[in-house]
This record gives C-alpha cells, sequence and structure tokens, in this order.
C-alpha cells in the first residue's frame, strides 16, 4: 500500500499559503479519485482510495510536527518509509517547478525534518516550487504568505502537474514518476537551482 501526504499547517489562516501546497495537491487528488479525507486518530485528516491501494493523508499537526502524524498512519497500515511519497513546498525551486527525489536530508524545511525525526530519511519526496522571493524577506513570513493573484496561475497549474505526479507514482511507481515529472519544461518560471541549496 501507497501514502501519499501532503504537508502543511491546519486552520483556515493557512489556507492558500505557499507552505500549505502540499495540502492543496492531496485536495486535487482526492477530487479526482473521489474520495474524501476524514480525520484519522485527532492527527490527521485520511482517505482509503478504493482500486488504487493507497492512502492519501494531510497532517492535522502544524508543519513542524508533521512527522507525528506520518509515523501514526504509516504505523498503523504497516508502511515503509519508502512507500510514502510526502508532497511539499520548497523556496529554493522556481516557483511552479516540480523535483522529486527518492530521499535526502531536510535542507532545513522543518516539516521535512520532523519526518526525518520520526520515520528516517528514505522516503520520497515531491517538492514544488514556491520561490524564495526577496531573500532579505524573513522566511518564515514569505512561506506563510498567500500567493498573489499574478502567481496563481502558474500555482494551480504546478498543483494539477503534481497531481498527476501522485497518480503515476501510486500507478506507476516512483522511478516512473520521476522519469515523467523531472523536466525543465514542467511549468516552473526560471531555472531550477542547486540540491545543495535547500531551505
Amino acid at each position: 500500500m501507497w501514502l501519499v501526504v501532503g504537508l502543511g499547517n491546519p486552520g483556515k489562516r493557512y489556507d492558500g499559503t505557499r507552505h500549505n501546497v502540499g495540502f492543496e495537491v492531496i485536495d486535487e487528488v482526492a477530487r479526482r479519485w473521489n474520495v474524501r479525507l476524514k480525520s484519522w486518530k485527532s492527527v490527521a485528516a485520511l482517505a482509503v482510495v478504493p482500486g488504487h491501494d493507497a492512502l492519501l493523508a494531510a497532517p492535522k499537526t502544524f508543519m513542524n510536527a508533521s512527522g507525528e502524524a506520518v509515523q501514526a498512519v504509516a504505523a498503523f497500515y504497516h508502511i515503509e518509509p519508502s512507500d510514502v511519497l510526502i508532497v511539499v513546498d520548497d523556496v529554493n525551486l522556481p516557483l511552479g517547478r516540480l523535483r522529486l527525489r527518492p530521499s535526502g536530508s531536510a535542507g532545513g524545511h522543518n516539516g521535512l525534518k520532523s519526518v526525518i525525526e520520526h520515520v528516517g530519511i528514505g522516503f520520497p519526496r515531491l517538492r514544488i516550487g514556491v520561490d524564495r522571493g526577496d531573500p532579505a524577506r524573513d522566511l518564515s513570513d514569505r512561506v506563510l504568505s498567500r500567493f498573489p493573484s499574478s502567481e496563481r496561475d502558474v500555482v494551480d497549474r504546478a498543483i494539477a502537474r503534481a497531481a498527476d505526479a501522485v497518480e503515476t507514482f501510486v500507478d506507476d511507481g516512483f522511478q516512473a514518476a520521476m522519469n515523467r515529472f523531472n523536466s525543465a519544461s514542467d511549468g516552473g518560471t526560471s531555472e531550477d537551482t542547486s540540491d545543495e541549496e535547500r531551505r
């Protein structure tokens, strides 16, 4: 069984922020697969996807405690880390760019850091570029900001393409998803940054 987890912060005040694109991808996949996420053990919203042998999840913990929810769901359903896809924002990717990686460090991302602390580093992740913007601006303020209308079309296309990547991951495996979606023509706005420049 596959587990796909979108990271974000719960609550209306965080809807539409850069940090919550993971939630938006999960919502889009749930819409496509005609399932509804329901509260599960107070730590996550969860949906079992009939016909796909998959679970969709959105932690109810805040971003820096995401690993608690991921660990709880994975342990309950006996899912190995290699079968858990984490969908997450990345300020060091251009707006709208997608990158799939089979494992790696947290690179300063508090959500990934928490997941690593609870399940280890061996889980694949789908990163969605939200752009760093002005380097002089506080990073927390940046990721908790909403996308302006001028960026929303790029973001919506990235979310749709990320949902395509999730479907490919579940139906055809991670390698197929990586081969298909790690492309410079995936709708990003500018060149990628180095893997060494993670937040």
